[in-house]
This record gives C-alpha cells, structure tokens and sequence, in this order.
C-alpha cells in the first residue's frame, strides 16, 4: 500500500476535510504500482466508508462496508459491523441493522461492544420489540469498557415501563443517576423516574422527583407527565404517598421524557451519525477508546432474565393481538379459503373431474375384465349385459393407451386401444356416468374407426 498516500487521507479526515480523504482514500486502494498486503482492502474499504458517512451518503458507505467484510484478513470485523448496523439505521432499516449489530458484538476481538449493544437496543425499540431492546440495553449497561452507561440505563427503564415494570424502571433509572449527564438528561430523566414512582404508587417520591425536573425552570412536564404530576400531589395532600394496592396511572401508556414521544408509543432518539458530536461512531478502528469502569453494583434489575423478559414480550404480543383483533382477521382468511376452494372443487366437477377419474376407472376395466362387473359397472346395467361387455375384452390383453376422451360433468366417454394376446390391436368406446364424485362405466363397444 502507498504509506505516504495513506498518511495524507488519514490527515484530511483528521481535519474533517472528507472528500479530499475520500479521493486519498480511493486513489491509494486503486494504486497498481503499490500492491495492498493482506488486511489492507479491508482497511481502506473501511475508511472509505467512514468518509462517505461523513458526507451523508450512507447508501454508498454501506457498499464499501461490505466490500471490507469481504478482507478475511482484516480484523476489524466488529467495528465494521457496528458502522454497517448505523448506516442501516439511518436509512431506516432496522431489521439489517439489527443483523449487523449482532454481529459486531459476536466479534471477540471488537472492543467496544456497548456500542454495538446500544444501537442494537435503538433499533429494537424502532421495531416494537422492547424485551429484545431491553436486552440488549441492559448488555450495554454491563459493560465495563463502557465510560457512560447513562444512555443504556435510561433506555432500559423505558423499555421496562413499556412491558408495564415500572418497579424494575425505578431500579434503573436511579442506577443511571449516580453518573454525570447534562442538566437536560437529568431533568428528562427524573420526569421519567417520577412517572415510574406513580405506577409504583410511591407519589412522594413522585412528588420528589417531578420537582427536581422543573426545579431549573428550564424544562416542562409533558401533557402525561403533568397529570401523573396532579395525581402524585393530589395523593399526598390526601395522606396517601405511599398505595399498597397499585393503581395503573392514567398515562401508563404514555411515558416523558427521553426516548419516549408524547403519544405514548416508544421512539428512538437517533444519534446522528454524520455529525462530529456523536460518542458511539466508531469512526477509527484503531482509535484508542477511554475506558473506565461503570460506577455501582449490579442493581435489582439486573437480575431479571431474558426468559422472564421474552415471557412478558410474550404477554405483551397476546394483548397486542386481541387489541388488534386477530382471532378475527383469521377467521375471515380461512372462509374466504374454504369459499376459494369450493368454488374451484366445483369448477373441476363440471369439467369432468372425479375420484376415483374416469381414466382410472377405464384402466381398472382392462386390467381386469372378469372382476368388472361387480365393482366398476354402474348399478343400472344388468349382471348379464356387464358380463357381456366385459367378454368383449380378450382374456390376456393390455391397455396400450388413450386415443381420446370427450368429459363433461354427467357423462364421459373414452376412445382406447388394447393390445391382444397375439399382438394385434382392438379399439373401444367405453361409456362412463357419474357416480356421487366418481364414474362408473355404462357401456363397453367395440369401436372401428372405418365405421365412425
């Protein structure tokens, strides 16, 4: 690789000068006459990615991002996945996001996996899944190489609030505030624990935490906040801070605060992955990370497990179904399927279909001439007159093929040709009626083509 190529992209990247980067980048990964050892595609495919997320084009970066998972021999792979994961949530495709990200934290060698974690839990919550985020959340705030676990554990309570933990939410949001945050966090973050201490029933400790929110005067209760506000108040000007038997909130479902819109439903905040003030793009894979270690001990809830947490995914997905009304939708699918299928059923009746099919009937007939009587013969012909026809089959002899067949819904007829025991050919019109859904044969001739 061009060394001194190299230096002057990374020195134009360093003073956030992106295209010129870019073109140093490209020009060095596109450089004959200084091959590129084992790692190195990787490496400037990487970096090339960086620049082009630097200049918003995340649909392009993600090209080069892939280009550089494609290096086997570069060892990057978590810090690629991670800006892989990133660039697909910008474009708002969370699913893949999701993807890349799992893999980013499966990468032993990928450093900061809280990153990872984080954005795996962002894009979780896009996609309704707050167990799953909750999760991933929580994997975030373990990390020991994280340096500000505030994010994770914030996100972590709004995920426990939405799968109606408010208890555990507690737990979390008051782990968080023992680390530094500015003073817009931290207001939006007691709004959030004052509206957990409510649906805990714990309203002087609501109170408590509602007025530390406002107490700058630079931040204001949501709609939501403010009634779980009243209520809290309303409670201990009655002498009731403290309800042993838990009442839901008239705004459970809408929670203020970060990460939380007004109308309840739970939204991600996006970092914003083009500009210089976001903390989690792993801009450089050998960039040196601070690290130091989270403050606190493993709180309460911490403990609960993912089992517990997919059981209460579970439960949530049942109520999400029947307020969507599930069962119903279903029951419409399978009658328009059973309509579909008898329409169909009735359609091929007409047209001459039938079981068991008149063909089989007709091979039946010809493989076995002397038990045809009893099983195959319509119950209008006669013993004597089936014994008849069936005599005009010689004893011995075999189907050749269908020569022609003339279907409708009630009467089918059949043109065949038999093959004797002597070798020669004998050809036949065999009659068929309907019989319930099947056929029954009513008349077997022979049948001579110079007569007909």
């Amino acid at each position: 690789m061009n060394n001194e190529l190299f230096q002057q992209a990374r020195a134009a990247y360093a003073r956030k000068d992106y295209q010129e980067a870019l073109t140093a980048y490209t020009q060095c990964l596109q450089d004959a006459s200084s091959p590129l050892a084992p790692g190195e595609s990787g490496l400037l495919y990487h970096q090339i990615g960086n620049c082009l997320v630097k200049l918003k084009n995340p649909g392009e970066a993600i090209h080069a991002y892939t280009q550089a998972t494609a290096d086997a021999a570069y060892d990057a792979c978590g810090a690629v996945n991670y800006n892989l994961g990133m660039a697909y949530a910008s474009l708002h495709d969370y699913e893949d996001a999701v993807k890349h990200f799992e893999v980013a934290v499966s990468d032993a060698k990928y450093d900061a996996p809280y990153k990872a974690y984080t954005g795996m839990g962002s894009a979780l919550l896009k996609l309704g899944k707050s167990a799953e985020a909750g999760v991933a959340f929580r994997e975030a705030a373990l990390d020991e190489a994280n340096p500000d676990p505030t994010k994770a554990l914030l996100n972590l309570g709004v995920c426990f609030m939405a799968l109606d933990r408010p208890a555990d939410a507690v737990a979390s949001y008051e782990s968080a505030l023992q680390f530094d945050m500015r003073p817009e966090t931290r207001n939006r973050l007691y709004a959030n624990l004052g509206q957990a201490y409510v649906a805990c029933g714990q309203m002087q400790k609501a109170v408590n935490a509602f007025e530390e929110s406002i107490a700058d005067k630079t931040y204001f209760l949501s709609d939501s906040a403010s009634v779980d506000y009243q209520r809290a108040v309303a409670a201990v000007a009655q002498g009731t801070s403290e309800i042993t038997q838990v009442m839901a909130p008239v705004s459970a479902a809408d929670m203020s605060g970060l990460d939380v819109a007004a109308d309840g439903s739970t939204v991600y905040v996006e970092q914003d992955p083009y500009g210089t003030s976001d903390p989690y793009y792993y801009a450089d894979p050998y960039a040196q990370q601070d690290a130091y270690p989270a403050a606190g001990g493993e709180d309460r809830f911490f403990n609960a497990s993912d089992e517990e947490l997919e059981q209460w995914s579970r439960g949530l997905a049942k109520q999400d179904r029947k307020r969507r009304n599930v069962g119903l939708k279903i029951l419409v699918v399978i009658v328009l399927l059973v309509l579909a299928a008898f329409a169909a059923a009735v359609f091929l009746y007409t047209q001459g279909w039938g079981y068991p099919s008149a063909e089989t009937v007709v091979q039946e007939l010809f493989a076995d001439p002397q038990a045809a009587p009893s099983t195959l013969f319509a119950d209008e012909v006669e013993p004597d007159s089936a014994a008849s026809m069936a005599g005009l089959i010689p004893e011995g002899a075999g189907l050749v093929g269908f020569d022609g067949m003339d279907a409708s819904m009630s009467e089918t007829t059949a043109h065949v040709t038999v093959e004797t025991p002597e070798g020669g050919q004998m050809q036949y019109e065999v009659s068929l009626v309907r019989d319930l859904i099947g056929w029954k044969v009513s008349s077997v001739d022979l049948y001579f083509a110079s007569q007909n």
